[in-house]
């Protein structure tokens, strides 16, 4: 569901302190395909294992997340959009939704 947002750096709702991901082995054991900047509050701000924001089946078909990117699709939803990206009508969070969607058409 993450596929083309590959090194991107974006904004996103959370809106959680509770729960947070624990792993009892290393990083390279999981797939983990979203990370908070960094370790601190309030980037991270369960204290998750390696930042984890999002974690993913090896397949990459089953995806869950702390933070809220059904609540970041629109640039007017975010408390702060990047001015380069302001012709933006949708954030690029729509590009998971987009995903999923098309991996329902194929898995049909």
């Amino acid at each position: 569901m993450m596929k083309n947002l590959e090194g991107s750096e974006l904004g996103i709702w959370a809106a959680h302190g509770e729960g947070n991901f624990y792993f009892p082995l290393n990083e390279n054991k999981y797939q983990i395909p979203a990370k908070y900047s960094y370790n601190k509050y309030p980037s991270n701000p369960n204290g998750s294992d390696y930042n984890t924001a999002m974690l993913s089946s090896n397949d990459g078909r089953h995806l869950v997340m702390m933070p809220h990117l059904e609540r970041s699709t629109f640039p007017w939803n975010w408390g702060y959009y990047p001015d380069n990206r302001n012709s933006d009508e949708i954030s690029p969070w729509i590009i998971p939704f987009q995903n999923a969607y098309k991996l329902s058409l194929i898995h049909i």
